[in-house]
């Protein structure tokens, strides 16, 4: 991978694109620090506090601490994502948005102008939810806003008007990282929120490893930090090697004379990689497992049925982990739905002369492909979400055991973390070497 950036940068026109890259998300992490008006000047310690083991601490990750800060990209890319979760299974649902998915670039044009709209649309909701929050300051009773003797209803305007832009300003940011830049703009942002809050994960290890927790003994706090730290490394060594596994379907071509020249007669393979679905089905769960809680925001003076159900969400229960575990391969299947056509890729290979051995062209050949495609899909999917959710059992079971609630709240999350880092170096790595390939290629025109 370094090898392949420090080739890359000799390039004038990929260097610059990464320089871009690098100067959008380094406008991103200042924006992440700039304040709101009307807020109380110590919001982040109490935000930390009432949020820790929460829903709203994932959603403080995939921020870069932005959310309990209460800063202006405090919603980070949360509403982008739904944005694109609604249009594209709109798109399976409803023939109109169909049609227009498949008329290429001009239809691909006016879908992300409705995910814009969309967007827009769901960041003026969750901004008037965070803001009843703050006011409600994050259910413990004592409001974070400071009004100064303005009217209130115009402080909250003020409040919302900028989580709102600041939402809509980070779907700009990532735009402008696919059209400018190196790599998918979403995705880079969420791998600099989740390498920014490395340092507060060390700082709790740390913190175990000198007795600090109370109520834990120093040895239990040493245990629980190793513990973890084995725990990331096998995690990180087999996530990559799950992400470079691959199905090879052979594939043969016929041959055929041309002229004086008889062409084909050559063997290959299609590969279909385990994880063929890269990072988007954790991101998609997590944005719909965080759904309650976002509603949640709207309903500060919850009585105790409603209280009930929304902490039957807690990322400390039983039912967030098997959610996600669930959504996950859901997910996966819906992306390679719309992502993947085996129909077509047959077709393309009944026309070059190419055909699976044993397999006879058309049909029997898509639903051949089908099949190992839904057993492939399943498999990476089952093992990612494994990946995903045995931290937050983990911090379940060692909860319960030393009787300190959230005890290692932060490693809930650390699988998902992961999985998106992970994900998001290989994915952009391979587009830097494609670029290359396609700028060094050496073809029969040279």
């Amino acid at each position: 991978m370094f090898q392949t950036i420090r080739n890359a940068w000799k390039v004038d026109d990929l260097r610059k694109k990464i320089l871009f890259s690098l100067f959008i998300l380094l406008l991103y992490r200042i924006g992440a620090q700039i304040p709101v008006p009307f807020l109380t000047p110590d919001l982040a310690t109490q935000m930390n506090q009432a949020t820790a083991g929460s829903i709203f601490e994932y959603l403080n990750i995939l921020s870069g601490g932005a959310f309990a800060q209460a800063t202006l990209f405090a919603l980070g890319v949360s509403p982008y994502i739904t944005a694109s979760i609604v249009i594209q299974l709109l798109a399976v649902a409803i023939p109109a948005l169909e049609r227009l998915s498949k008329e290429g670039e001009e239809g691909k044009k006016k879908m992300n102008q409705i995910t814009r709209v969309v967007t827009v649309g769901l960041a003026l909701l969750t901004a008037i939810g965070y803001y009843f929050m703050l006011d409600n300051g994050a259910g413990q009773g004592a409001s974070y806003i400071v009004t100064s003797g303005l009217p209130k209803a115009f402080v909250a305007v003020v409040i919302i008007a900028c989580y709102c832009a600041g939402s809509s300003l980070v779907m700009w940011l990532a735009e402008k990282i696919n059209e400018n830049g190196i790599g998918n703009g979403i995705s880079l942002i969420l791998f600099i929120n989740i390498i920014s809050r490395g340092p507060a994960i060390v700082g709790q290890l740390i913190s175990l490893c000198t007795g600090k927790v109370t109520g834990l003994p120093l040895w239990g706090g040493i245990a629980i930090a190793a513990g973890s730290v084995i725990l990331g490394v096998a995690m990180l060594i087999f996530i990559v090697f799950i992400n470079d596994s691959e199905r090879r379907i052979p594939i043969q071509y016929a041959k055929k004379v041309v002229g004086r020249k008889m062409y084909g007669g050559q063997n290959s393979t299609l590969p279909i990689k385990l994880n063929n679905t890269g990072v988007m089905p954790l991101i998609f769960a997590s944005s719909i497992v965080s759904l309650p809680a976002t509603i949640g925001m709207f309903f500060p003076n919850k009585n105790k049925f409603w209280k009930g159900f929304f902490d039957l969400f807690a990322t400390d229960g039983w039912l967030y982990a098997v959610l996600t575990l669930v959504l996950i391969v859901a997910f996966a299947y819906f992306y390679i739905l719309v992502s993947f056509n085996p129909v077509e890729v047959s077709n393309n290979l009944k026309r070059n002369g190419g055909s699976i051995p044993g397999i006879r062209p058309g049909k029997p050949t898509s639903d051949y492909i089908t099949k190992v495609l839904n057993r492939i899909t399943l498999l990476g999917a089952i093992f990612l979400a494994i990946v995903a959710v045995i931290p937050m059992f983990i911090n379940i079971i060692v909860s319960l055991i030393s009787g300190i609630p959230n005890l290692m709240s932060a490693l809930s999350f650390g699988g998902s973390s992961i999985i998106i880092v992970v994900g998001v170096i290989i994915e952009t790595a391979k587009e830097i070497e494609g670029q290359m390939t396609m700028r060094h290629y050496k073809g029969f025109l040279e």
